[in-house]
């Protein structure tokens, strides 16, 4: 489908605009021969904002799929590498669940708290030290790293892809070399022993969140690419070439 399209020229001559999530994906799709100029960038956002937490829980928290390309299996072992490790508490379900039990066996720090409804996620990081994402592959833009930034929460993620471009190295978190478990226990021995710079981040992060991942701000860029488009969005021609929902 896409090498039938770029033979016929569909992607230059007709489309207006593209949308990318992020920067780094932006990017991608140049390198895969988009015309720069016609691709905008606009993010996901938090529709529920959860007010910023108390943060004074004491432990990590990782909320995802538990799959190989999500890298829990490098947190585990970051985990136990720290001399003096905080709790864990890892949020979801998948394929690699029963393998990752058997991996952190013997350490009494890291809980499996299974797949948790959205109020209880939305709890969890109000109530959390730091969130970590240590993906092994490409993200798109993971809400679960908005959703910590909303409830003030510092992330420490893969510097790899889009992660590298959210996260603002010891001012909204901390990146780590995707895959090294070596390297993430040391960031997060440095974020324990430093509270103060931790807590910096997490109001850096909500500030973050304030400013571009909210309903109002993701609004306004959406009728921005409209506007860039040449389209109405309250036109009669719009009204026509949208789906009726129903």
């Amino acid at each position: 489908m896409l090498a039938g399209h770029t033979l016929v020229g569909t992607w230059q001559r007709k489309v207006n605009v593209f949308v990318a999530l992020t920067e780094f994906s932006r990017q991608k799709f140049v390198q895969g021969g988009i015309p720069e100029a016609r691709i905008l960038v606009k993010p996901n956002f938090v529709e529920v904002d959860p007010g910023r937490g108390s943060h004074s829980g004491g432990y990590g928290l990782f909320v995802g799929r538990l799959a190989p390309e999500k890298g829990v299996e490098t947190l585990i072992d970051a985990w136990r590498t720290m001399k003096d490790p905080i709790p864990l508490k890892i949020v979801g379900g998948g394929p690699s669940e029963a393998q990752l039990r058997g991996r952190s066996a013997g350490g009494s720090q890291v809980r499996f708290l299974g797949p948790q409804p959205a109020p209880v996620v939305r709890e969890l990081m109000r109530d959390a030290w730091v969130l970590i994402v240590p993906s092994r592959w490409y993200e798109g833009l993971p809400l679960v790293v908005l959703e910590g930034f909303a409830a003030g929460l510092p992330v420490v993620a893969s510097d790899l892809g889009s992660l590298s471009g959210l996260i603002d190295h010891e001012r909204t978190g901390l990146l780590f070399r995707p895959g090294d478990s070596a390297d993430l226990g040391q960031k997060l021995a440095w974020a324990v022993s430093h509270p103060e710079a931790v807590a910096a981040m997490g109001q850096r992060a909500r500030q973050v969140y304030e400013e571009r991942y909210n309903a109002g701000t993701n609004y306004r860029l959406l009728m921005d690419i409209y506007s860039a488009a040449g389209v109405n969005p309250g036109s009669a021609e719009s009204r026509e070439a949208t789906p009726d929902p129903n």
